[in-house]
This record gives C-alpha cells, structure tokens and sequence, in this order.
C-alpha cells in the first residue's frame, strides 16, 4: 500500500529554494524601505519605496488588502508611482478543495492600456495543474502541470496563442526534492535553454546552493554559473554569499533589530576590476533594505 503523496510545488516553484539562496536578501541595487500594517478586521496595508543606485530614480506603491479567511477570499488594490491601478481578486477553497481562481487586472490611464489575467491553481495529493489566459495579449492560454511522486517531480508548461492559432513557448522540466536537498533541471524556451539547480540544507544553520545555465541561442558561449551559501549567526541574524563565473562577488548581511524589524545590508563586488583606477561604469553596488512589519 503506497502513502499518500504531498501537493508538489508549481511550475513556478520548480528549484525554488536554490533560486531563492541566490536571489533573495542581496539588496545591493539601492536603497529601499517597506512597511507593512494589519486591522483587527484582515485589512493589511503595505507602502514600499526603492531608490535604485543606478538611475538615482524613486519608485514606489502603496497596497492595500482584504482576507476574508474563512470563505477563501482576498482583495487586493495597489497604487504605484508609475500610475499603473492594479486589482487582484483571489479566491481558493471555496467552490471545490482544491480549486483556485485569480483575476489580475492592471490599468495605466495616462496611456489608456490595460491587462487582465485570469488564473486557475487545481491541487492535490500527487498533483499540482495551473492555467492562465492573458485577455489583452494574444489572447495567449498558458497551462503548466507538475507530478509528483516520492520526492520526483515531473512538470511541463506549453502557451497557446489564441489569435494565431499556434503554441507560442514550450517548456519541461524534473526534479527530486529530499527533506535536506533538491535538484531541478529545467529545459525553457522551447527547449532552447537549460538551467540545472543544487539546494543543501548542509546543517540547520548552513544553506549551499548553486545554478548553472546554458542558452543554445546565446551569442557568447558557455555555461553561465552561480554559487552561494547562507549561515545563520544566531536566531536574529544571518549572512550570505555568492560568486559567479563573470567573478562578480556578492555579500548579504540581515539583523532582525527587534520584532517586526529587519534591516539588510548588500554589497556586489566584481572583483576582475579590483585594481581598476578608473573603471569605465560603475564596478561595485552597495544598498540597503528596511522593513517594518506591525
């Protein structure tokens, strides 16, 4: 008799935590500040500004957004400095275990453009299905599934333009997820770029990741890789690091300052210009990150 089978990640969550080791938490491309708050009825509010270190430019918005729990409904209304209006209505659990719908809309009146996708997430024991139609553009149905089955995951996503009558990208990918690792390998593109993911939880308080991708159609050739690792200080603070093949060295430092307060520290480093008197743009980034959550 087999066991019952977990709800395997979505396409999208295919090698996430070794995309997450080596993204998140390097704040190095400017200066940002974000601060989130929650009613006693379920409404959240979050405002989030960025200055980016290269183009000096301010960009912000400001969320607002409605849980109502117990029907497995939530709103939510954002606000960018850009004047783009975005809407987002969710709504999972209710007409079927399961079953999720999603309508996100966004609005730019200054130009008259707008967008609406609408997303259906079907999950169970063994199975994870998703598919999305794009109203405005094409229309283009997109449609990705994933299986999973004793820590093996099989997925594939194909798009379909509507209006021409053809697929427009393909796409596959497999895995194997272990409570302390992960491997991901994934053919994007029509199968034109291949990108394999390495996740170890070493320890509880050591991460090692790695990623190396390989475009069929890229001009430069080779493989391009990436490596990082995260260690945790203590309960409140940890550090991270990362290198890839072009010798661009990144580091990551986040202190929890008290509950409810993080602030985050990035440095990126390229170090085949160290030496460099005067390099020709900018060789190093620094930045900073802040987010207040009450």
């Amino acid at each position: 008799m087999s066991l019952p089978q977990p709800v395997p990640p979505s396409w999208k969550d295919l090698g996430k935590s070794s995309n997450d080791l080596l993204s998140k938490d390097y704040p190095f491309f400017g200066t940002s500040l974000e601060v989130k708050t929650k009613t006693p009825s379920n409404v959240a509010f979050k405002v989030a500004g960025l200055r980016d270190s290269k183009s000096q430019t301010i960009t912000g918005d400001i969320e607002a957004k409605y849980a109502d729990y117990k029907n497995g409904l939530v709103f939510t209304e954002t606000w960018t400095t850009s004047n783009v209006l975005k809407s987002q209505i969710e709504l999972e659990n209710y007409l079927a275990k399961g079953l999720k719908l999603d309508i996100n809309t966004s609005l730019i009146p200054d130009k008259g453009s707008k967008s609406a996708l609408l997303n259906v997430a079907y999950k169970q024991s063994g199975v994870h299905t998703r598919g999305a139609l794009d109203v405005f553009k094409g229309p283009t149905f997109t449609a990705d599934t994933v299986f999973g089955r004793d820590g093996f995951l099989f997925g594939a996503e194909t798009a379909y333009n509507v209006t021409e009558g053809k697929i427009a990208r393909y796409a596959a990918a497999v895995g194997y997820n272990a409570p302390e690792y992960a491997v991901t390998l994934h053919g994007l593109n029509n199968l034109n770029t291949f990108s394999a993911s390495y996740y170890h939880r070493v320890s509880p308080d050591v991460e090692a990741g790695a990623k190396a991708v390989y475009d069929t159609k890229s001009t430069t050739s080779g493989v391009a890789l990436e490596v990082g690792a995260k260690a945790y200080l203590d309960s409140a603070a940890f550090v991270k690091a990362k290198i890839n093949n072009s010798g661009v060295l990144a580091l990551g430092y986040t202190q929890t300052l008290r509950p409810g307060v993080k602030a985050s520290f990035g440095l990126a480093l390229d170090t085949q210009r160290l030496n460099d008197v005067a390099p020709a743009g900018p060789a190093h980034k620094v930045g900073a990150s802040i987010t207040f959550d009450a």
